[in-house]
């Protein structure tokens, strides 16, 4: 093993921004900053109870639905990759996955940063050519008569699905909604 290897990754990442500090590339708030919007105010919780509201107040799904960027705004979500937002109702009828065959575009301000698999290009091409089997490896199988509708996303549009509401869902509050939808529902990888 070398050196390189050898060495964890947090004594890598913190020698780069020492470097780049000490170059006056960035400055230690601005790294600051980054982590307390990564830690407090963006991810898939935001995105967790942007369903779990659409999921109890109907008025609030179809304004979703209608204006996804607009919507989850209401909610006090929004800024970077988070313009210029789709949301894509599954029904009993349609299920929804989405996919950026290009990179990686990804709705942060409701989802985080985008998983590893989601920027490989094997799920970016495997995807749109085999989508069934890409789910099926989720251990996401569809019924035949379940339409699958693929959704590329791209610096312009990027996608939210809205899962399927579970039968319970008004006997749930919306805390306890927004603990049963994951990152993964919201990408479509997981039914």
């Amino acid at each position: 093993m070398n050196d390189r290897t050898e060495r964890p990754a947090s004594l890598r990442i913190e020698a780069i921004e020492a470097l780049l500090v000490e170059r006056g590339v960035i400055t230690s708030d601005v790294v600051d900053a980054i982590i307390e919007t990564y830690e407090h105010h963006v991810g898939p919780l935001n995105g967790a109870r942007v369903v779990a509201r659409a999921w109890l107040d109907p008025d609030y799904r179809a304004r979703l639905l209608e204006d996804g960027t607009g919507a989850v705004g209401e909610l006090g979500f929004g800024g970077a990759e988070g313009e210029h937002l789709v949301v894509l109702e599954n029904t009993e009828a349609v299920h929804n996955v989405v996919v950026c065959t290009l990179c990686s575009c990804y709705p942060w301000p409701v989802l985080g940063l985008p998983p590893r698999w989601y920027k490989s290009s094997a799920y970016r091409s495997r995807m749109v050519r085999e989508p069934r089997a890409v789910l099926a490896e989720f251990g996401t199988s569809l019924p035949a008569d379940v339409e699958l509708r693929v959704w590329d996303s791209s610096a312009e549009v990027r996608y939210l699905v809205l899962p399927l509401a579970p039968a319970d869902v008004e006997a749930r509050t919306e805390d306890e909604l927004a603990g049963l939808v994951t990152r993964d529902h919201m990408i479509g990888v997981v039914r």
